[in-house]
């Protein structure tokens, strides 16, 4: 009797060429190109992000918050990242790959390039009826980033910022925010010009020095509390618009203690006890 068998032709080495081939071309579909690299590198400054229309963020958190608004152009990360979220492949990079094109020190399987948010200058509605921040001329982009984040927090939709104020879509801090940055909308706008539209019909705070100990007032409500520069405070063009001023004490009153409060533990308390307030009603 004989046994039937599938055939099996031998391989030969036209069948490990072709094999090799086929590899390489995955593998060279599946790059980052130097293009691309360029590109990603180039968004670090401020005038290619203009020029672009684009930012990068990173991190799965980030990326995931980002996208759940704004669909990505384009997507570099690890095949773990991709078969995770089933999502379909645009560029696949081994780990040693994202950490060459990474802004951060320990990247975290993805990167994306998003759309820049436009330019919208449109004082919102019912601003009065709401709390909002405004940074004059805020520049440390760290501290920017914790301020859009703890504005997340605080349940804060708008901040208002000075053009000299550090740019928001950063690396640096758009990786700050957590992903903040998604749920927060930010204005770059001449503050004097929008305040003066706003015709005294929207409460305006500031934090100074010689201002009135902010857990003693009764009448704190909705509005727009302004932050100011680290080294300078608020400047006077915008203090001239301030209805109330506002001071964080230190403890015990008298006692030798440091200058100032860092501007985004300053924004922090300022908020806290605005929402504070806001629960007691």
């Amino acid at each position: 009797s004989y046994e039937l068998r599938p055939y099996k032709r031998p391989i030969c080495s036209r069948d490990t060429h072709f094999v090799a081939k086929v590899t390489f071309f995955l593998y060279f579909c599946s790059m980052i190109s130097k293009n691309l690299i360029k590109l990603v590198k180039s968004l670090e400054q401020k005038k290619y992000r203009r020029r672009e229309q684009l930012f990068v963020a990173e991190g799965p958190k980030v990326v995931r918050d980002l996208m759940a608004i704004s669909k990505p152009r384009r997507i570099v990360a690890t095949e773990s990242w991709y078969s995770q979220n089933r999502i379909a492949e645009d560029v696949m990079v081994t780990e040693e790959e994202l950490r060459k094109v990474s802004f951060q020190q320990h990247p975290q399987e993805v990167m994306a390039l998003f759309p820049l948010p436009g330019d919208d200058e449109t004082v919102p509605e019912n601003l009065g009826s709401q709390l909002s921040l405004a940074l004059d001329d805020v520049q440390d982009p760290g501290n920017l980033g914790t301020i859009i984040r703890l504005a997340d927090w605080f349940g804060i939709e708008h901040i208002f910022c000075s053009m000299a104020t550090a740019d928001a879509f950063s690396p640096k801090v758009v990786q700050s925010t957590m992903g903040s940055i998604a749920r927060v909308t930010l204005h770059y706008t001449d503050l004097p010009e929008l305040f003066g539209r706003l015709k005294g019909e929207v409460p305006i705070y500031g934090t100074f020095l010689d201002g009135s100990n902010i857990y003693g007032q009764t009448d704190l409500a909705n509005g727009i509390i302004v932050m100011g520069n680290e080294g300078n405070g608020i400047s006077p063009a915008v203090e001239a618009f301030v209805c109330k001023r506002l001071l964080i004490p230190s403890y015990p009153m008298g006692r030798p203690t440091a200058e100032s409060l860092n501007v985004a533990v300053a924004t922090a308390i300022t908020c806290a006890e605005f929402r504070r307030r806001e629960c007691r009603v």
